[in-house]
This record gives structure tokens, sequence and C-alpha cells, in this order.
């Protein structure tokens, strides 16, 4: 665990609490640093977020803009989740943040740890100097710690699908309400295509508070064309490069913060480079370094790291690896780690048709037994070998022929396979 993480886990409870008194209090205390913020973008949904929020990023930095973000969860260190005029903070100014975040609680104050790391990002972004925050929901969005913004410039809504159930509901409508929480009075909100129930409840969530709404296969559109991407709405089209990012889904994400830039006023030009530059780890990212890299190419396997972790993911995932085999068709092995209360049999039936290998791992933390998470595989037709750790799941796939390699199932599985692969966070 890196020294920030382990500061967190030692001063602030382990717990998600979704409410906003707290954090509403913490930033009253704080000097409300989120109303002295540049201009917000704000994104939630259950897909899709931390991609969305790369391309907007790397497009409005091609435009020149000195660009803040906060996401979640970090992959290898917590440094990452905050990033200040284009850099992550370093250590001296996220302690020196912190120390001041835990000063403004007083005497008995229990703010989680989310709350505490969003008070300590707004209090960082409100100090430095920026042309645009790109701000990443946590959890749901309604009692998430970030919306205590009441002022967006522009709220987005990524893929809306179930996930975390036990906090944010058991039906699409309940989490797409939850999602819906960051919609604002004139704030224009602009929507990622979306399940028919999921979208009704979106559009009755804006009606209510007064904030226009841009739907993407109503408004604008996009689809892939002769090796990139176009890109229309009503006034424009657009004929642009294919995105950085892997799998046919990023060309939705990409589309989504294609329609933002546009609200921002950013030229065609400055968008084109973003989907070239663009860099988001875990999705879908190709591994060469490290001793999993090496021991791949070695054996002439390509090595997939992806960090979905729910059936709408991972029917990104069996997308993206149809596209790959039928342009090139190799064994493909999935090395698997899960939460244990996660969608396990969701994300291995969305995985069924792909005739993968499967070997299920452990990971450091709430992690479901390998037995059995490959015995949730077995009953989806999958054939599932429990192993002890990533490096027998790989020696394994490797020496059984596997030609295409994807260790997928967790961030936090696959924060630790970066940091063992000695992958670097971009710049």
């Amino acid at each position: 665990m890196d020294p920030i993480s382990e500061r967190l886990r030692q001063r602030h409870p382990q717990r998600i609490d979704l409410s906003l008194g707290r954090m509403r209090a913490l930033c009253a205390a704080l000097g409300d640093p989120q109303n002295e913020l540049p201009p917000v973008v704000h994104v939630a949904g259950t897909n899709g977020k931390g991609s969305t929020v790369a391309f907007l990023r790397a497009i409005a930095e091609a435009a020149g803009l000195r660009v803040h973000v906060y996401s979640s969860p970090h992959l290898v260190r917590f440094n990452e989740r905050i990033r200040l005029a284009g850099q992550l903070i370093d250590d001296a100014t996220l302690n020196a943040i912190l120390d001041r975040v835990e000063a403004a609680m007083g005497d008995g104050a229990e703010a989680t740890v989310f709350e505490s790391t969003t008070a300590a990002a707004l209090l960082a972004m409100s100090e430095a100097p920026a042309d645009l925050a790109i701000i990443e929901v946590g959890l749901g969005g309604v009692l998430d710690a970030t919306n205590v913004i009441e002022r967006p410039l522009l709220s987005l809504i990524t893929p809306v699908d179930l996930d975390h159930r036990e906090f944010l509901g058991d039906t699409l409508t309940a989490v797409a309400g939850e999602k819906a929480g960051i919609l604002k009075a004139g704030a224009p909100g602009l929507v990622a295509r979306q399940p028919e129930e999921a979208m009704a409840v979106i559009e009755r969530a804006a009606a209510a508070v007064q904030a226009p709404l841009t739907v993407m296969g109503v408004d604008f559109d996009a689809w892939a064309e002769r090796g990139g991407m176009a890109w229309q709405d009503q006034q424009r089209f657009l004929d642009l490069p294919a995105p950085a990012l892997a799998g046919p889904h990023q060309i939705d994400n990409a589309a989504l913060a294609v329609a933002a830039a546009l609200e921002l006023d950013l030229p065609a030009a400055a968008i084109a480079k973003g989907l070239q530059t663009v860099r988001w780890p875990a999705r879908m990212q190709r591994l060469t370094a490290g001793p999993y890299g090496e021991a791949a190419r070695a054996a002439d396997a390509e090595l997939w790291l992806d960090g979905g972790h729910n059936p709408h993911a991972a029917r990104a995932l069996a997308e993206a690896l149809a596209e790959r085999q039928a342009k090139a068709p190799r064994p493909v092995a999935l090395i698997v780690g899960m939460l244990a209360n996660k969608d396990a049999g969701g994300f291995f039936e969305a995985l069924s048709a792909s005739g993968a290998t499967v070997f299920t791992v452990p990971f450091e933390g709430a992690a479901a037994e390998p037995e059995a998470l490959a015995s949730v595989a077995r009953g989806h037709g999958l054939g599932a070998t429990p192993c002890a750790s990533v490096d027998e799941a790989m020696e394994r796939a490797l020496r059984l022929g596997a030609g295409r390699v994807v260790i997928c199932g967790s961030l936090y599985l696959a924060g630790e396979v970066l940091g063992a692969s000695r992958e670097t966070w971009p710049d």
C-alpha cells in the first residue's frame, strides 16, 4: 500500500456512507472550495466514466487548456486521483492539503475516506490556476461526495447499468435516478446511449431541474468508418481519427467527450489530436513491460489488461475480443479476479461465447475465492481453473498455448498487475 493510502486507511472510517451532510459541513469549514473552481464538467455513470474523462482531458489539453481532474479509484498510487493543471499532485502538496482537511473536521468528526479525499481534491483545485476542472463521481450521483458542486458548466452521464446494487438499487430505473442526481438547473446535460427505461428516468430528472439534454443516438451519434471515427450532429459532421483506446465501446465514450468538447467550443484539430494522444491505463491496455509482458512476448502472445468488473463492462470486453479475433484468431485465455460482491455470473455470461479458457486468481482485499469464481465460470460453459496467483495463471495459460491473454475482472487486480509490471501512470 502506498504511503498516502496507508495514511487515509489509518485516519478515516473504511466505509461507504452515501450522504452529503458531513461533506457540506467539511466544505464549509474549508471555505467552500467547490465554489472557487474553474468551470466544472461533472461526470457520472456506471461504465465509461474514466475513459470519457481521459478523452475530454486529452482534447482540452490539446487545445492548450490547463485541466484539473479528479477521478477514482487509483491503480498504483493514490496521487493518480488528483491532477492539478495537467500534473499529478505530489506527495508534499497532498499531505499538506490532507492536514488542512483533517484540521477542519474538528474533534469527533468522522468523514469517510472518499469524503476526505474529495474535499482535499476540491481544496487543491481551488488554489491552483486552471481553465477547466473535470470531476468524476465516485458512486451514484445524488449523494456522492462530489455532488456538493452546485453550478457545473456541463453534466455528463455515461452508460448506466447495474452495479453497486447494495447502494444504488436493483433496477436500472433506480440506478439511473441516482446518476441523474448530478443534473443541475441551467447546466447542459450530455447523455450517452442508454437503455430505454434508464433514459426515461434521466429525462424526467432533467425536466424537474430544467437542465437541457443532448442525447447520443438522438441529437448526435458516432460510428467507426474507414479506420477512423465519424461524429455527427444536426449542424456538423466530423471525420476523426480512431480513438487510441482499444475496443468498439470506446467509440461511444469518445463521442460523448467530443460532444462535451464542442459545447466548450474546442477546435476540431484539438479533438482529433486528443483522440490520438489519450491514455487511460487498465482499459484494454496492451502490456509489454515487466515480467508478465516479457513472458507473453517470449511466448509470442498478446497480453491485455482490463479493469471492467460488471456485466456491462464484460460485454464491452467481449466485443473488443471478438473484434480482435475476427482480424487475427488466436487461442484466448482470461485471467480473472473479482471482488466477492460483484455479479460474477453476469460477468461470465457476457463472455460465455468467447471460447476463452479461464484462470481465476485472488488479489489483496475482499476478492472472491478463486475456486468459487471458477465454479461460476464453469456454470456458464467456460473451462476454468483456480490458481494461487497471477504468476501461476500466466504460466498455465502460456503453457497451454494461449496467444491472447486478458487479465480482467477488477481495477484492484489491475492495479496489482500494473505495480508488478513496473508500469507508470501517464504524465
